[in-house]
């Protein structure tokens, strides 16, 4: 394996290290466990490279390694300790001396660990893996729950019968079919359905997402989203419980204006002209409830997912933990159910790829609402939407958050966040430009923002990106 310079130049000018990509000075040496622990967690993220002799922030200098003096005993002494097999490469930079450790990916279905622990990368930190993503590594290897059976041995009025086949060709704007020939074929060639000997078995993907009714499916009626609304701040008292029993293609539309109907107006007064306006903008509830039901844990058993609402706050939660960081969940996107966002995506239900919390962020920065949380539990995720609230009555956490999401959408958007912006964010006058830095330097102090050029000074012209730009 031979590395050329410029392919070291190109990693050196990455935007930032990630899963597979680290560097480390390592000018004369490298802690041998820490060396075991970077090869475990890149392994673990599909492998990658690990590059000693090159500072770990940008620009990211050639500094030469004296660290790895034998490669070749190095490798094996990894192999005796790791149980899996690392290459190592020594490459004469002009500027100096680099060692390169190639590290393979896990195998499917399982996971390497060190000293008894599983770890991954989590920004800049090697972190023990959560519960919920080994047991999504460990299922790899079995069947996809979503191609497994919900139904067995239906003819062919049956499926038509349990499907709403004519909701699949309305979304794509498609005629239906003159013959029910037509139309199997067609749920035949998504996976919606296949043939055997016994007949047509619908499949968990075809049922969730075109039941007329989930509860006719043995398996099923627990993956019906719930609505709750209950009175006041608390759970104390329930005002309303639905489930909502149709597949999430079909009643995707239905379920959001049910929502939307459930959620407290506020009266306000624009020009001499009284209009009520919803609480929460239909955008983000429409996104976040198409990311719940997308990226939901389907082998978590008796829980679904849930929309509650409360008179100051709604809360969307999903079964299941996510593989990224919720701090991430702006600007990176990994789906847990990649065919079912795929058709979710065509049917013109949810966004393309990673706009969908953009939207949200925005939408709820456009209501001046507070910026929206993201709560991992012990087995759920939670999206939490909050009802406006002057700036004054936010307290030190909401002010942070808000800042590092606004930073987050410029980013994104191929901006950078300054006074300017976050004044215009929180609809403050330029005489609250003190206030505002006080934002912005608490918010730095958590690490989750950095200047985006250190050289300057003035706290009123000076420009932030996110920690991880």
């Amino acid at each position: 394996m031979i590395t050329s310079i410029a392919q070291i130049d190109a990693w050196r000018a990455a935007p930032s290290e990630h899963q597979k990509l680290e560097f480390k000075e390592a000018k004369t040496q490298l802690d041998s466990r820490k060396l075991s622990k970077y090869c475990v967690a890149l392994a673990n993220e599909g492998g990658g490279q690990l590059l000693l002799g090159i500072e770990d922030q940008p620009p990211r200098k050639v500094v030469g390694t004296a660290a790895c003096h034998d490669p070749v005993a190095m490798a094996a002494r990894l192999f005796q300790t790791l149980g899996f097999r690392v290459d190592i490469e020594e490459v004469a930079h002009p500027d100096g001396r680099i060692v390169i450790i190639h590290i393979p990916s896990r195998p499917r279905g399982t996971a390497f660990q060190f000293e008894g622990a599983y770890l991954m990368r989590a920004g800049q930190e090697l972190v023990p893996m959560s519960e919920d993503r080994l047991r999504s590594i460990f299922a790899e290897g079995r069947p996809d729950w979503l191609s497994e059976a919900a139904a067995k041995g239906c003819d062919d009025a049956k499926v038509v019968q349990l499907l709403d086949t004519q909701s699949y060709f309305d979304l794509l704007s498609l005629p239906y079919p003159s013959h029910r020939a037509g139309v199997l074929e067609r749920f035949a060639s998504e996976g919606f359905i296949h043939h055997d000997a016994d007949g047509w078995t619908i499949s968990n993907l075809g049922a969730v997402l075109f039941a007329k009714r989930l509860d006719l499916f043995d398996r099923l009626a627990r993956k019906s989203p719930r609505v709750i609304v209950y009175e006041g701040k608390g759970k104390l008292k329930t005002k309303y419980d639905k489930s909502v029993t149709k597949g999430y293609a079909v009643g995707f539309q239905s379920l959001v204006e049910l929502i939307n109907g459930l959620v407290p107006s506020n009266e306000i007064i624009e020009q001499a002209l009284r209009q009520d306006v919803k609480m929460f903008p239909e955008i983000a509830v429409r996104e976040l409830v198409a990311n719940a039901l997308i990226h939901q844990d389907f082998t978590e058993s008796g829980t679904s997912v849930m929309i509650e609402i409360y008179d100051d706050r709604m809360e969307i939660s999903n079964p299941g933990l996510p593989s990224i960081s919720p701090e991430r969940f702006i600007d990176e996107y990994q789906s847990r159910n990649e065919r079912l966002a795929d058709i979710m995506r065509r049917l013109g239900i949810c966004e393309e790829k990673g706009s969908g919390i953009d939207k949200v962020i925005h939408a709820a920065e456009v209501f001046q609402l507070p910026a929206p949380d993201f709560r991992l539990g012990a087995r759920h995720t939670s999206a939490l939407l909050f009802a406006h609230l002057e700036i004054e009555k936010m307290d030190r956490s909401d002010r942070i958050r808000a800042c590092y999401q606004h930073c987050c959408l410029r980013y994104v958007m191929n901006q950078q966040m300054n006074n300017q912006s976050l004044r215009q964010r929180f609809k403050l006058p330029e005489e609250k430009a003190a206030t505002v830095s006080q934002i912005i330097a608490a918010t730095v102090k958590t690490g989750r923002i950095k200047p985006a050029d250190p050289v300057q000074r003035s706290p009123r012209y000076r420009s932030y990106i996110p920690f991880w730009a």
